[in-house]
C-alpha cells in the first residue's frame, strides 16, 4: 500500500513518513502532496508563540488534552531549535509532551527551524498540509521562541496564540508592537507569579492602541503546569474561530495566507535557482567580482539575471 492511499486511510507512518520526505525535498513527496492538496482545508490551526520559557510546550499540552476531551484529534507540530551536529530537532518539547505519544488521536512532530528566521521551519507549512489531509481537526503549530522575528507564524494559522509570563524584566520591551500585533488571544502563563497581573495590565495597555479593531484579543490568566485556566483559554480560541468565520475574514485571512505561501515558493525557486552551485561561479562570483571593481552596478545585474530567469528554472 502506497504513502498516498495510507495517509487518506489515517496511518500515522505514513503521514510522519510524508513530512520527512518534504524536509528532505524529495521532489515524489511533493507531487504526493499535489494530488492530495483537494483534501486539505478542514483542519483549524493555531499558532502558538512567544518568548522563550514561556511555557509553549505545557500550554499546548493541556490546550491538546481538554481538545481531547471533547472528541478532537489533535496535531501538533512543535518547531525546536536546531541541533549543530546532525541538523535535526533537539526535540526538548518533544520529550515534555511525552504522555500525549500514547494518544492515538494526537499526532507529534518535532521540526528543527534550521536557521530558518521567523521561529518555523521552512517545510512547515507543508507539514501543516498533510496532518490536514491526514484528517486532524486542530493542528497547533508551536514556535522555537525567538523573539520578534517570530512572525511568520501568523502566515500559517487561523488563530495566534501569544504566551507571555511574568518576571521578563522589562515586560513593555518583550511584548513591542512587532509581536504584539499577530497576536488574537494573549494567555500570560505562571500567573501564580509575582508581577502576572501587571504583566496583563500592560498588555491591555498595548491592545488600547488599537481601539477601532474589530477584535479585541483577550487577555487570559493561565498556569498549565496546574492545568488552570485551560477550559477558558480553549474557549476564547473557540471565540476567535467563530468571530473570523462570522465576519467573513476567516477565508480572507486564508487568502492572504495562500497568497504568502506562493511568494515564498517563488522566492525560494528563484533564489535556488541562482544560488545553485552550478550557477554560483557562473553568475554570482562573475557579477560580484565587476560590482566590486564599479564596472556594473548591482541594480542592472539583478534586472540582468531576472532577464535569464527562464533559463535558471529550467
Amino acid at each position: 500500500m502506497d504513502i498516498e492511499k495510507r495517509i487518506l486511510e489515517k496511518d500515522k507512518r505514513a503521514a510522519a513518513r510524508l513530512i520527512t520526505l518534504i524536509e528532505n525535498k524529495d521532489q515524489e513527496a511533493l507531487e504526493i502532496l499535489k494530488r492530495l492538496y483537494s483534501k486539505s482545508g478542514n483542519a483549524y490551526i493555531v499558532g502558538i508563540t512567544g518568548p522563550p520559557g514561556a511555557g509553549k510546550s505545557t500550554l499546548t499540552d493541556k490546550l491538546a488534552k481538554a481538545l481531547r476531551k471533547q472528541g478532537k484529534t489533535v496535531a501538533i507540530i512543535a518547531v525546536d531549535p536546531t541541533s549543530p551536529f546532525t541538523g535535526g530537532a533537539i526535540l526538548g518539547d518533544r520529550v515534555r509532551m511525552n504522555d500525549l505519544n500514547l494518544d492515538s488521536g494526537v499526532f507529534i512532530r518535532s521540526m528543527g527551524a534550521r536557521g530558518h528566521l521567523g521561529g518555523i521551519s521552512e517545510a512547515t507549512s507543508a507539514a501543516v498540509k498533510v496532518l490536514d489531509i491526514y484528517g486532524s481537526d486542530y493542528i497547533f503549530v508551536e514556535t522555537v521562541g525567538v523573539g520578534q522575528s517570530e512572525i511568520d507564524i501568523v502566515k500559517n494559522c487561523d488563530t495566534t496564540l501569544m504566551v507571555m509570563v511574568p518576571g521578563l524584566g522589562d515586560d513593555i520591551q518583550a511584548i513591542k508592537a512587532g509581536v504584539m500585533e499577530i497576536g488574537d488571544v494573549f494567555a500570560v502563563n505562571k500567573s501564580d507569579r509575582d508581577g502576572a497581573k501587571r504583566t496583563a495590565r500592560e498588555i491591555d495597555m498595548m491592545l488600547d492602541f488599537n481601539k477601532d479593531a474589530e477584535w479585541r484579543p483577550p487577555v487570559k490568566m493561565v498556569v498549565a503546569v496546574e492545568n488552570q485556566g485551560i477550559e477558558e483559554l480553549l474557549e476564547a480560541i473557540h471565540e476567535h474561530k467563530t468571530h473570523m468565520v462570522t465576519s467573513g475574514k476567516f477565508e480572507k485571512r486564508r487568502t492572504e495566507n495562500a497568497k504568502s505561501e506562493v511568494v515564498g515558493l517563488v522566492k525560494e525557486r528563484v533564489e535556488k535557482a541562482i544560488l545553485d552551485k552550478s550557477n554560483r561561479e557562473e553568475i554570482l562570483d562573475f557579477y560580484s567580482e565587476k560590482i566590486v571593481k564599479r564596472q556594473v552596478d548591482p541594480y542592472s545585474v539583478v534586472e540582468e539575471i531576472l532577464g535569464k530567469m527562464d533559463v535558471l528554472l529550467k
